[in-house]
């Protein structure tokens, strides 16, 4: 308990702390009461279109990148699971992208969509300046989030999948049911666990996403997250006050998420249970 309280609980409270107070950008430690009532940076995000605008493009990011992790992810696990020649180098191979470095790989795209030196234009014959305009510098960081992360959905998934009993399959196709049938009825609601899970990583990862927006756009042309705003405020601005606030309200963000996915997972289980 100590240890949590030193490493997670203290950074929250001096958080929450500074995001209820204005600092002098003049005087080192000069500090005053963020009126009103020390909610003044609070009600300064949620009345600013800019916090509005990144919120958006946070959620626009997380569903997006999420939902196309999650199908590529168990479309990858799927053909992982199978047993087959070279299973091994498959799966070394799958994870690959995922052990890459995320400022690596926001580096990558940006040089694959870049109108000199990338070659996407190549491929569609066009010169559009994909980072340099929206919303398809939007697009290309959800491209490059989904290359990265699916085959983390796609690790999790196999583990989800590896538990479920090959007897369920065998007397399936013995009583005729089809391919999709046995997905549908059989692997879908045993892997729902696993999948809920997986879904909660990612999504909490995603609306806390920072180095690949700051390095691949550096939060231009509607690429600009809340992770990505608060460290704006708050260290190039120094505006620690609001800074602060903002990161405070992505931290909420996350738990609400979090916690609406943990009663999901948690009811699930049980209906599982009961059945």
């Amino acid at each position: 308990m100590a240890l949590i309280a030193l490493v997670a609980l203290y950074p929250v409270i001096y958080g929450v702390w500074v995001s209820l107070h204005q600092y002098s950008l003049i005087t080192a430690g000069l500090s005053r009461w963020a009126s009103p009532a020390g909610l003044g940076n609070y009600k300064e995000a949620l009345t600013s279109s800019e916090f509005w605008d990144a919120t958006r493009v946070t959620v626009i990011f997380t569903v997006a990148s999420v939902f196309l992790e999650t199908i590529i992810g168990l479309g990858m696990a799927m053909a992982m699971k199978e047993a087959f020649k070279g299973q091994g180098v498959l799966r070394t191979v799958v994870l690959v992208p995922w052990a890459v470095l995320t400022v690596v790989t926001a580096i990558m795209w940006k040089t694959i969509f870049d109108p000199n030196l990338g070659f996407v234009n190549t491929l569609l014959g066009g010169s559009t300046v994909w980072l340099g305009q929206e919303p398809q510098a939007l697009i290309v960081m959800i491209l490059a989030d989904t290359w990265k992360t699916a085959p983390f959905m796609a690790l999790l998934l196999l583990a989800g999948l590896q538990v479920i009993p090959s007897d369920i399959y065998e007397a399936a196709k013995v009583d005729g049911a089809t391919a999709w049938q046995r997905f549908v009825r059989i692997t879908l609601p045993l892997l729902t666990p696993a999948l809920l899970v997986a879904l909660i990583f990612r999504t909490m990862d995603a609306l806390r996403a920072f180095d690949l927006p700051k390095v691949l756009t550096n939060g231009a042309n509607g690429t600009t997250t809340l992770s990505l705003l608060a460290q704006r405020t708050f260290q190039e601005n120094r505006l620690y006050g609001p800074g602060s606030a903002i990161a405070i309200l992505t931290f909420i963000l996350v738990m609400i998420v979090a916690f609406l996915y943990i009663r999901l997972v948690g009811g699930n289980l049980r209906g599982m249970t009961e059945e």
